[in-house]
């Protein structure tokens, strides 16, 4: 097994109401599940490849919950990324090298019936996870915004986290508002539903902890 390592930050949104009822091991909102997003990773490697700098995006489809499998996926890659690069982050991205179900990718992965060519295009990448703010765009694929869910009495800014201290992705999640449309072979259009914007550290064994668990 190639050892790999990658820290870095993620937006992600999907079809769900606010809290994503997958956190909660419950079946989701509209008994279907639809998500895309992107993560930036700050630092990382696989093997002697370094991945800095590399940002990589997907989009899924699944007809039911997650668990039930006949997904569809549409990974991307950023197009700065080098040919080692690519064919390092793919690899992650695809849950190889890693220890069965530690980590999303690798969960994920065995839940999909169909994973389409991954397409190279350009990914900007503007995301602060204290502020709930974001901004994807995946040239040609899909944009996705993500900004602080607002009382619907006041407007105020609210507030809500998810803290996982056994998850497969994140240890903890500010969660969001998310507004997201995609094209081509998964073809999305969500609006005002879940987003999450987490800080991710992983690793062949799942994530790197960073919490005491409660």
């Amino acid at each position: 097994m190639t050892p790999w390592e990658i820290e870095g930050t993620e937006l992600m949104t999907c079809n769900c109401s606010y809290g994503c009822p997958c956190q909660f091991n419950a079946l989701p909102t509209h008994g279907f599940c639809e998500a895309m997003g992107a993560i930036s990773i700050g630092s990382g490697y696989y093997g002697d490849v370094r991945l800095d700098g590399v940002k990589i995006a997907v989009v899924f489809q699944w007809p039911g919950p997650v668990h039930e499998g006949k997904g569809k996926c549409q990974p991307i890659v950023d197009e700065r990324a080098g040919p080692e690069q690519r064919e390092a982050i793919l690899k992650i991205m695809t849950g190889q090298d890693t220890e069965p179900f530690a980590t999303m990718f690798a969960v994920y992965a065995s839940t999909l019936e169909q994973a389409f060519d991954p397409i190279f295009t350009k990914i900007d990448f503007d995301v602060d996870v204290d502020a709930r703010r974001g901004r994807i765009h995946v040239e040609g694929v899909f944009d996705a915004v993500g900004e602080p869910i607002r009382n619907p009495v006041t407007g105020d800014e609210h507030r809500v986290r998810i803290d996982l201290p056994h998850g497969f992705e994140y240890e903890l999640a500010e969660i969001g508002s998310g507004t997201s449309r995609s094209q081509g072979n998964i073809a999305l259009d969500l609006k005002g539903t879940y987003a999450q914007f987490a800080r991710l550290h992983l690793n062949n064994k799942g994530l790197v902890r960073h919490r005491a668990a409660a």
